[in-house]
């Protein structure tokens, strides 16, 4: 098992660097056994499968650092009328550790969309989703939640790719219609990396789970690109906050993107650079209490993201008021000017931040 050479070489900022220093190859008695430590303290992930293990080819993003992204035709076309899943025309999604010890994260640059979402203890998590660049690492990976699910019946068989579960959330899991991937299914997808301890420290090789890009047609957001709508405001900086996590995003003007940092430290990642989304869109939403609780005994926030409220979309260096709508979990997201018009988005990578309503 190859082993990283130290804390300098650790912090190197290619991914070159990041796969030969830092990456511990996973091996039968580590990421073949379907065993990972999440959030209440036990184990709950599954059991082994096999797969073609990932060809180390990466397809990188933009000179930016950002994906491709959707095209900036307009509407994004919806899920198939078979419903079927196949590698090709659905999206990847990532639930991404967002603690401090998780940080640099590497892969999110090339993400298409970033969710904020709250966890317990008021912390935060992401879940990064790729269709149109696929990154040869991603992480670090932890443990999704019951929210997730509903967020992601808005894609056409998505893959979840995620480190384990609460066990009294599994069989939901098992039941949504999705493909779940956590360490043993897939052999070649998971490797623990050298120099962070335990959960913090498991990462993913996407291309282990998907034979090519999805493609934008699988964005089957809502979301619409295209120029600038009229009205909006200068705005060169936006803070939210959760109860112990904070996000701000600063226009630049020279990189014509939004730089974001995290609890007052800027974002970078391994591969990429500064994280610096094109759109910032700051989602209301009801949070409540679930079912779920984590080993302290915290009960994990559900985030609806079906049902409507309002929303700030920042892009080019304005905040524009919206609303959005989302009639059904199987719907998209629409969001619309404060005169009803479609809000357009700018091409490239978007943040959607779930912040819970007043």
């Amino acid at each position: 098992m190859a082993r990283g050479r130290g804390a300098r070489a650790r912090r190197a900022v290619t991914t070159t660097a990041f796969l030969a220093v830092t990456l511990t190859i996973a091996s039968a008695a580590g990421c073949t056994t379907g065993r990972e430590e999440v959030d209440d303290g036990r184990d709950h992930s599954r059991g082994t499968a096999t797969a073609p293990s990932p060809t180390g080819q990466e397809t990188r993003p933009t000179p930016s650092g950002q994906g491709t992204g959707p095209t900036p035709s307009g509407q994004i076309s919806g899920p198939s009328p078979s419903g079927q899943h196949t590698a090709r025309g659905s999206v990847i999604a990532v639930k991404i550790d967002n603690s401090s010890a998780a940080r640099p994260q590497t892969g999110l640059n090339a993400a298409d969309i970033v969710y904020v979402e709250q966890v317990e203890g008021g912390l935060s998590r992401l879940m990064a989703v790729y269709a149109t660049a696929v990154p040869s690492v991603v992480g670090p990976v932890r443990s999704a939640r019951e929210s997730d699910l509903e967020l992601l019946r808005q894609f056409d068989r998505p893959t979840l790719a995620f480190s384990g579960a609460q066990s009294k959330l599994l069989p939901l899991i098992d039941r949504a219609p999705l493909r779940a991937e956590t360490p043993g299914h897939t052999r070649g997808a998971f490797e623990r990396g050298a120099g962070r301890p335990a959960p913090h420290n498991l990462f993913l090789r996407p291309r282990a789970l998907l034979s090519r890009e999805p493609g934008a047609t699988a964005l089957t957001t809502g979301f619409r690109f295209g120029a600038a709508p009229e009205g909006g405001h200068p705005s060169a900086s936006r803070t939210v906050r959760y109860p112990l996590a904070s996000f701000t995003f600063t226009w630049s003007p020279g990189r014509h993107r939004y730089l974001v940092a995290m609890d007052g430290t800027p974002a970078v990642t391994t591969d990429a650079g500064p994280v610096a989304p094109a759109t910032v869109v700051v989602q209301y939403v009801k949070v409540h209490p679930s079912r779920f609780h984590d080993f302290l005994g915290h009960a994990t926030p559900y985030t609806q993201t079906v049902g409507a409220g309002a929303a700030t979309v920042m892009r080019d260096g304005r905040a524009y008021r919206a609303t959005w709508k989302r009639p059904t979990a199987t719907d998209g997201t629409r969001f619309e000017t404060n005169d009803g018009k479609p809000m357009t988005f700018a091409q490239g990578q978007v943040w959607v931040v779930l912040a819970k309503a007043a």
